[in-house]
């Protein structure tokens, strides 16, 4: 049985970039910097109240924060949560190197022995 950790950022964050639109947003917030809601809106043919769930749904992930200037609420792309996925990705590839090893020392070993 596999038992479920409440604390999971790589969960969270793997969620959260599992959506088109809400990978489009970081997208868009990565290449132009910080955006208000209502301009990050305008860029996709969906509601205000849509974008801002999604929205949502990335700060719960930490994949963006709100700032608060004066009257303007300006989301912001964090990228430090995405090395959660790195780590994840290092130790499959740390994995798959020993297999690869193993791997080549066994045909190694055999093209010695067929000599």
């Amino acid at each position: 049985m596999v038992e479920r950790i409440d604390a999971d950022p790589l969960g969270d964050i793997l969620k959260a970039a599992s959506d088109p639109t809400r990978r489009a947003i970081l997208t868009l917030l990565a290449q132009e910097g910080p955006l208000r809601v209502t301009d990050i809106h305008q860029r996709f043919e969906t509601s205000l109240n849509s974008v801002s769930k999604h929205i949502k749904v990335l700060e719960k992930a930490g994949l963006v924060v709100r700032r608060t200037e004066w009257r303007e609420h300006l989301i912001e792309v964090q990228m430090a949560p995405l090395s959660h996925i790195d780590e994840w990705f290092a130790g499959l590839r740390s994995i798959w190197a020993l297999r690869l090893e193993a791997l080549d020392a066994l045909m190694t070993k055999g093209e010695t022995t067929d000599d």
